[in-house]
């Protein structure tokens, strides 16, 4: 090969390893999850058998979980790693979900079964759906607590983890119970029985390249906002998912509605969160309102409207108001549900309630149009209000950005093949390539190059070329 000929081959391939390298290291770092959900339905047979005629029983919702489609749990806020080499992927979820069954006459339940903080971790083709469990045995009634049991094998055969993009997701997963998880379900299922498919989409943070930055250290004082006086709320939420049921029915078969979110409110899945918390505070009593409004629309006449939410709190009493607009029914500051409010005490600038029972009152009663009687149990309020500055409020569930649909598609001859994205899209829509195929696609031109060489000098000694054939 003529000297200029191999100098210049240098030259393209060294450019081409030099776009390559920063994009893919030889030994990629893990990156963080942060954001996301986890779709299972643990068992549909399962949820029917539960809540039927035979166990007459419930299940009820923790920690953000939420529901979507016919029969799955929603868990939030994705939290863990993912290898861009290795494809290794571990996110923990948050939630749970709390079924009871068979009721006794001391009030007890014979089926009592807690599973939450779901885990999935992946390594090569093997991936395992871990549960921290609460489960009471059959017969004996003796309670159990396991802390994130191998609950699930999940069949990840023909998926291919490795990748570089900002987002991993994984649909209809096929999941089966494992050994451990038998044995923690109580009994009522035997190893090797097929549990409800997995769904999961997780936010990844983007790969960056170091940057030289300066160690030397600022001579500015940090900046510190002042605390405000005892009495004054600085800040606050109140998070309130108004009914599961209902939420069901407005997105269901029925009513084949949405709702849509104004204001600065906020979807944290099973909840919708109204903020900028503005009030007064003294002594456990509360006077507080909130920004954002939530609609409910659907077929039906369904057009339900509430707005101007404001929380009141008197002697561990908690009332929600909101101005409510809907069709034969409008009306200003209604108070819709009671709550428990005991141990509103505020800790280092705090005072906060979770999860507390909600019962619908008389006048929110006619505001969902005599659908529920009073008393009907609603979703449980959480509220939050920072009486300093520097306090900081609860974190919204993170149901992250990957997979945005609002709910996963049911299981289908053609959607129930497990798959794993590692591209993410930009923007403005366009797919964001994963490392791995960016490097493939340098490799290549590298060595289409080096053909290209090699015709050429051969078409030089054979002598000039068709015009065509350039």
């Amino acid at each position: 090969m003529p000297a200029r000929l191999r100098a210049l081959v240098t030259v393209v391939y060294a450019t081409l390893l030099g776009a390559l390298l920063p994009a893919a290291p030889a030994h990629a770092e893990s990156r963080t999850v942060q954001g996301g959900r986890l779709d299972w339905g643990v068992r549909s047979s399962f949820q029917s058998y539960v809540t039927g005629p035979i166990a007459k029983g419930s299940y009820s919702l923790t920690g953000g979980t939420g529901t979507v489609g016919g029969s799955q749990f929603r868990f939030p806020s994705a939290t863990g790693s993912y290898d861009d080499d290795t494809g290794a992927f571990t996110a923990s979820f948050a939630g749970g979900v709390h079924f009871v069954g068979h009721r006794e006459s001391d009030g007890t339940y014979q089926l009592d079964l807690t599973l939450s903080r779901p885990t999935v971790r992946i390594s090569g083709s093997s991936g395992t759906l871990y549960l921290d469990v609460v489960s009471r045995a059959k017969g004996t009634g003796a309670v159990t607590t396991s802390s994130q049991v191998p609950f699930a094998s999940l069949a990840l055969g023909g998926v291919d983890m490795r990748g570089g993009g900002t987002a991993v997701v994984l649909r209809n997963v096929p999941a089966t119970l494992t050994a451990q998880g038998a044995a923690s379900f109580a009994g009522y299922y035997t190893a090797g029985t097929a549990l409800d498919p997995v769904s999961l989409a997780a936010d990844v943070e983007a790969a960056t390249t170091p940057t030289p930055t300066s160690t030397r250290p600022s001579t500015k004082p940090p900046v510190r906002k002042p605390a405000a006086k005892g009495d004054s709320v600085e800040d606050g939420a109140v998070d309130w998912g108004v009914r599961r049921t209902f939420r069901e029915y407005v997105t269901g078969d029925i009513a084949r509605g949405r709702w849509t979110l104004t204001g600065g409110a906020e979807d944290g899945g099973a909840l919708f969160r109204f903020p900028k918390g503005e009030g007064t505070y003294r002594e456990g009593a509360l006077t507080a309102a909130f920004a954002g409004a939530v609609r409910f629309t659907g077929d039906h006449g369904l057009d339900l409207r509430l707005s101007g939410v404001g929380v009141t709190v008197r002697d561990g009493r908690g009332t929600l108001y909101a101005d409510v607009d809907s069709d034969g029914f409008t009306a200003g500051k209604v108070p819709l549900v009671t709550f428990t409010a005991g141990g509103l005490t505020p800790k280092k600038g705090l005072a906060e309630v979770t999860e507390a029972p909600a019962k619908l009152t008389a006048q929110g009663a006619k505001a969902f149009a005599g659908m529920y009687p009073a008393g009907t149990a609603m979703d449980p309020v959480s509220l939050a209000v920072a009486l300093t500055a520097d306090a900081t409020l609860p974190a919204l569930p993170d149901l992250g950005s990957a997979g945005d649909e609002t709910e996963t598609p049911s299981p289908s001859p053609a959607s129930a093949r497990p798959v794993a994205s590692d591209t993410a899209a930009a923007a403005d829509g366009t797919p964001v390539l994963p490392v791995v195929l960016t490097t493939g696609a340098l490799l290549a031109a590298a060595a289409l190059f080096a053909v290209a060489v090699r015709r050429r000098r051969t078409r030089t000694a054979a002598g000039p070329a068709p015009a065509d054939e350039d």
